[in-house]
């Protein structure tokens, strides 16, 4: 199992490293012990669900990359299907208790093989798994069917009990491949295939696939929003 734990660790170790000089008595020592794992977290977290945020899914994926030699992994991205009418219909507040659930369901299973899971933005969310026994379309079918179930909401009125589905794109890559250019992006086009072809299933990324034509898309792809970092910081 991937050790988000270890990477949380490696980071304050790291910074307490760096403010070593600067530490003069034990009790100033074990404040400042605190507070930079607090930071380590924050840093790599995300504060809604608990799950690993972006920062933190690229730092479990460059120490897998660092130990050892390649070794193949499963990149999955799950992107919320009806999410935006729970919270046109329940408020924003439910939202995130269903986001919260969500979050639970996806780590107990990709717990169970082996793998992470990590909240990059909004209702999308990113696994990484070692390539094991099981069938990656097993896994997939066991993390659409954990979304699927209902769930309860708090809303202004009380409970209400709602439910969404997920598309899935699934990218069969190895752990020396580039995070974002190579395995996101391509389990971002698996992704929107499934979207295409009504949500609620999962696509494995295959050589030489292309985003589906005329898919309208709730934002930019990831490709998109990198060139606009690039551009901006020109």
């Amino acid at each position: 199992m991937f050790n988000t734990g270890l990477v949380i660790a490696t980071i304050v170790a790291v910074l307490l490293g760096a403010a070593a000089g600067y530490l003069a008595t034990r009790p100033a020592t074990v404040r400042m012990r605190a507070h930079l794992a607090d930071a380590a977290w924050q840093l790599t977290h995300d504060p809604l669900t608990g799950l690993l945020n972006r920062t933190g899914l690229h730092t479990i994926h460059t120490a897998i990359t660092e130990t050892g030699g390649p070794q193949p992994l499963i990149v999955m991205l799950i992107d919320l299907d009806g999410f935006k009418d729970v919270n046109d219909t329940h408020g924003h507040d439910a939202g995130d208790d269903l986001l919260t659930e969500i979050a639970d369901r996806l780590s107990h299973v990709t717990h169970v093989h082996g793998g992470t899971v990590a909240r990059l933005a909004g209702d999308e969310f990113a696994a990484l798994l070692p390539v094991r026994h099981h069938p990656i379309g097993d896994i997939a079918t066991r993390i659409t069917t954990a979304i699927s179930a209902a769930v309860q909401v708090q809303t202004d009125t009380g409970l209400a009990t709602t439910a969404v589905t997920a598309s899935i794109g699934i990218a069969r890559v190895t752990s020396t491949d580039p995070l974002q250019d190579v395995a996101l992006h391509r389990a971002d086009i698996a992704m929107y295939h499934a979207k295409h072809h009504g949500g609620a299933r999962h696509v494995l990324y295959t050589p030489g696939m292309t985003m589906p034509t005329r898919q309208r898309r709730r934002g930019l792809r990831l490709r998109d929003l990198r060139r606009r970092q690039r551009g901006s910081g020109a």
